[in-house]
């Protein structure tokens, strides 16, 4: 392939001992959708440098800490979903420049503090933010304040935000083609029982995907 769409990943992904290989998929019109695998831990900062993300969705898990700022650099993300966890503090100011941004869920978790304003937050519904007693401005009946005055902006990003391999789950991605190569690697998680729902979803105009399960020797 020619042009941008020259790049191909090779995803790996480790679980119970065995390995699941998804090969020669774009790295254009991508989604993770990890949702309701009961993985705890804190969002790993480096899910900001997937460039072409157009869908995250970590809904119903144990995910805990806060929403890392480096989810704002996610240009091409339309949804989000982060519901029905535990994560806590204020929503990154950041977000506000996700431009595409068209399907925010933020609902049940333990967020506080003022909801950032502007561009695309201008237009989210309640049910985004339900089930955080702590948030407060608009679209929220609650004001940031007695005079109604909504948060200033973030100062930058202080970069001390929780280590990255904590997550419940290990992928590594490899990119060739133009000298592309890109790694992202998490830590293991520790299941006691059973086997857990799991699935990745990667979705291009075109792509080929192959699944390969080979048990850890």
């Amino acid at each position: 392939m020619g042009g941008r769409f020259s790049y191909e990943y090779s995803i790996m992904v480790t679980m119970k001992g065995f390995f699941i290989e998804l090969e020669k998929v774009l790295t254009i019109f991508s989604c993770f959708d990890l949702s309701k695998n009961n993985f705890g831990g804190e969002i790993p900062i480096v899910i900001g440098k997937l460039s072409s993300l157009k869908g995250l969705n970590l809904s119903h898990n144990n995910v805990n800490g806060s929403i890392p700022h480096s989810l704002g650099n996610l240009t091409s993300l339309e949804w989000l979903d982060l519901s029905s966890n535990e994560l806590v503090g204020e929503i990154p100011q950041e977000l506000v420049s996700l431009t595409s941004l068209s399907v925010l869920d933020l609902s049940n978790n333990q967020l506080d503090g003022c909801i950032p304003q502007g561009n695309q937050f201008n237009t989210f519904e309640n049910s985004s933010y339900e089930g955080n007693p702590r948030l407060y401005g608009f679209p929220l009946t609650k004001s940031c304040d007695g005079n109604g005055t909504l948060q200033q902006p973030l100062g930058s990003f202080h970069g001390k935000d929780h280590e990255l391999w904590e997550f419940g789950w290990r992928v590594v991605l490899l990119g060739y083609g133009c000298g592309l190569v890109f790694g992202l690697l998490m830590g293991y998680f520790a299941f006691q029982t059973g086997k857990p729902k799991w699935f990745v979803t990667l979705f291009a105009g075109q792509h080929n995907q192959k699944a390969r399960n080979v048990k850890k020797g």
